[in-house]
């Protein structure tokens, strides 16, 4: 077993400690405020101990079985990665909703889509019911953009 192939479970481990690290940093909220519930800080390091318990789980595995040489990254992998940072462009310079459609759109066609009306549908509505669930049913406000804020007022 080389080091190479426990890079990863080591990045992760890294990464969930930082995580726990900076959640520890955080001031306990006064009892009024959370009364019985968890402290906002419970969560994350809840989280990143269950992602270090998986990771440990991850490293255990990959010690028994190594992994054999990984194939080259295909194309439809960097699409999508470039897709992530356009939906990031979008959501921060136009709205989270524009983004989320335009990249499920688009992530349909280079995923294999061939039905063009059913990709336009499914980046039409599946955002247009997320927002419907968390705005009327979970009552949570999204970031202001440019539909957002036609919405809100």
């Amino acid at each position: 077993m080389s080091i190479k192939s426990q890079i990863p479970t080591i990045f992760l481990t890294l990464i969930s400690l930082v995580i726990i690290y900076l959640a520890l940093q955080l001031k306990l909220s006064p009892p009024m405020i959370v009364g019985d519930s968890m402290q906002p800080r419970a969560f994350p390091i809840f989280l990143m101990v269950l992602n270090l318990i998986l990771t440990a789980i991850l490293a255990i595995q990959i010690y028994r079985n190594p992994p054999k040489e990984p194939a080259p990254i295909l194309r439809i992998t960097w699409l999508t990665m470039v897709l992530m940072v356009l939906f990031y462009a979008l959501t921060v310079s136009i709205d989270m909703f524009v983004g989320i459609s335009v990249v499920m759109f688009l992530m349909s066609l280079v995923w294999g889509q061939r039905n063009i009306l059913v990709a336009l549908a499914n980046a039409i509505l599946t955002p247009f019911f997320v927002f419907l669930l968390f705005d009327m049913v979970l009552r949570i406000r999204f970031p202001r953009g440019l539909i957002t804020n036609w919405y809100y007022g």
